[in-house]
């Protein structure tokens, strides 16, 4: 039955606002603890002037750090987590695997879902209150002051199966005390990537993002991260590219040596992107720093380790985008490749497009000397454009090059790499010719994503208008499902016959992550989605105005009587972020998705052209 919203206003609840640090991040975290962690390497070297006042170190070593306790064969941290925080190894050792280990053996399984009559009692009985939340979702419900520590406290931890035959194996890397891994994951809000498990008994101090970032203003501190990176996690990111993996360890160090990291664009690039939109695409494209310029000498293989760039190319007075690169993917490869291949000698082959950073972009840069002599000899054919490959037959190979490219190798999803040049005026769903990266016809589409940055979702919702009839029913499918408040309005900007909608898009570079104060804005490990945990969460609002698409609000809560939950210091209503959530646990999936009677609406990735590809060609 539905509540008497006339009584709502009638009385409200006062509770205190929470604050920055209300919960810390361990609870059990003692002055003694803190005293020890001030004595260890790296913060007995730190200078406690270089922090604020406000945020003082040792308040960051009490509220954004845990300390963790592991038994010999427990995982610390798992591959293709997202991560939200990174660890100190304090005491013991650990082992870092290099090798890939299969999905069931690190525990992974299906978020559980509710069952299908539950779902539709909930469906059938709401509550009749919007926005409505238990006591315990308001604020936190944890005891922050007479709390003491027991072993019993700690989470469930995964123990592997098989641990030490990995490590006789050699299929691991030894860390030892004062070793800083899962920085980089945390930093760019991206996938852990390798496995870490404690040998022996370990005494690990894990530290938030908001945390880290605080760190990092103290000079030393920040230059230990950089240098920790290229000793330890440099090689491991280059061997997953595909073009390097197979390389002689020598090879591999040189290429190390010689590789430069650059950082072009603010990672806070939410900031710029509101008044960059408006700009026609020549304007944006113009506004955007540069990295490599058409016509100019190749003087790098770069690679993008974080962020996005576009790839565009002269058209007319202009330019035009002809693909978008991501994580993982090269610019330059082919000129380089055609150049150092060509069997008159090397050539200087001037760059055939230019790579600008929309927005942040991250990337290393191998010299070309460096690649034709380290990378070039072990590379397989497949790997290159296809000219580049002709003409590497004809160049003589040292014979450990040509033992090497004979080994049977895994197969590895390779990007296509496009060489032709011609291709016709239809928008037909063709890859146009472009570097290695994403790209796809028709352009116009192509243009229009990168201009919104919609290249940037995992979970992008797009209606068919062709086949959408204004029915609403997905607002109400989502409303029904959130307590008589939808999660999303069906508007947007349209393309065609595409309307991109302003919903949660779950986001590859979810900036709205960066200015949380208390991390209550995290991605969940299993599934990638962005998630709010509302007992932390202080309605600062930091995260709505930080979402570049307008995809998060603030919203007054009320307890589940329909009684709003007010400040207690200054009467003011209790405000949570709140935003698409994708029906997490629901057994349908996505409820606006689920109830579309026509299958106008999909929920899809952006990151990469086939999946809107595929759909767009199933429905003409």
């Amino acid at each position: 039955m539905a509540i008497d919203r006339d009584m709502m206003t009638d009385e409200s609840i006062a509770v205190r606002r929470p604050r920055r640090w209300d919960e810390p991040m361990d609870p059990h975290m003692t002055d003694a603890d803190v005293g020890w962690l001030r004595e260890q390497s790296p913060f007995s070297n730190l200078d406690p002037a270089a922090f604020p006042k406000s945020i003082p170190l040792d308040g960051i070593l009490r509220n954004d750090c845990r300390l963790h306790r592991f038994a010999h064969g427990e995982v610390i941290a798992r591959e293709g987590d997202y991560a939200n925080s990174a660890f100190l190894l304090v005491d013991g050792h650990a082992e870092l695997l290099t090798r890939e280990l299969p999905p069931e053996l690190l525990g992974r399984r299906e978020t559980e879902k509710v069952s299908w009559p539950k779902a539709v009692w909930q469906l059938l009985r709401p509550s009749g209150v919007r926005e409505a939340r238990r006591p315990e979702e308001v604020v936190p419900n944890v005891d922050l002051h007479a709390s003491t520590h027991h072993a019993d406290d700690r989470p469930p931890v995964l123990q592997l199966q098989d641990f030490d035959g990995l490590v006789r194996a050699g299929q691991s890397i030894r860390l030892s005390p004062g070793e800083l891994f899962g920085e980089v994951a945390a930093m760019y809000r991206s996938p852990r990537s390798a496995t870490v498990v404690s040998q022996g008994d370990s005494t690990l101090l894990e530290i938030r993002l908001q945390g880290l970032k605080m760190l990092r203003r103290d000079p030393a501190f920040s230059q230990r991260m950089d240098d920790h990176y290229r000793e330890n996690w440099l090689p491991l990111h280059l061997r997953e590219i595909p073009l390097l993996r197979f390389l002689p360890e020598q090879n591999l160090q040189r290429v190390v040596a010689a590789t430069v990291q650059r950082s072009f664009g603010r990672l806070e690039w939410n900031a710029d992107y509101k008044k960059t939109r408006k700009l026609s695409p020549a304007e944006q494209i113009e506004s955007e720093p540069v990295v490599a310029t058409e016509g100019h000498q190749v003087t790098d293989l770069i690679i993008v380790r974080s962020g996005f760039g576009r790839v565009c190319q002269s058209y007319g007075v202009a330019q035009r985008t002809t693909a978008y690169l991501g994580k993982g993917h090269l610019f330059g490869l082919e000129e380089i490749a055609l150049g150092v291949t060509n069997e008159d000698g090397p050539i200087n082959l001037p760059l055939q497009h230019s790579l600008r950073a929309v927005g942040f972009l991250d990337t290393l840069h191998i010299p070309v000397e460096c690649f034709a002599t380290d990378i070039l000899p072990h590379v397989r054919r497949s790997e290159l454009p296809a000219s580049a490959a002709k003409a590497l037959l004809r160049m003589p190979a040292p014979e450990e090059a040509r033992e090497r490219r004979s080994e049977k190798r895994p197969k590895v999803d390779l990007p296509i790499v496009s060489t032709a040049m011609n291709h016709t005026s239809e928008e037909t769903w063709q890859d146009l010719p472009s570097p290695t990266g994403t790209s796809f016809e028709p352009t116009g589409l192509l243009e229009f994503i990168v201009q919104n940055r919609f290249n940037n979702g995992r979970e992008a919702m797009i209606i068919d208008l062709h086949r959408c009839t204004r029915c609403d029913d997905c607002v109400k499918a989502c409303a029904s499902v959130h307590d008589g408040n939808p999660k999303f309005a069906r508007v947007g900007v349209n393309h065609d016959r595409l309307q991109f909608v302003q919903a949660c898009m779950h986001c590859t570079d979810p900036v709205c992550m960066i200015g949380c104060p208390t991390g209550a804005l995290h991605r969940e490990e299993s599934t990638g989605h962005v998630r709010v945990s509302e007992s932390i969460c202080i309605g600062c609002g930091t995260c709505a105005k930080g979402c570049p698409y307008g995809n998060i609000e603030m919203a007054a809560v009320n307890d589940p009587k329909g009684r709003p939950y007010t400040d207690e210091a200054s009467n003011r209503p209790i405000t949570k972020a709140t935003k698409c959530d994708m029906c997490s646990g629901l057994p349908s999936g996505p409820a606006c998705a689920a109830a579309c009677p026509h299958d106008a609406i999909v929920r899809i990735d952006l990151s990469e052209s086939p999946p809107l590809e595929d759909w767009l060609r199933r429905r003409t």
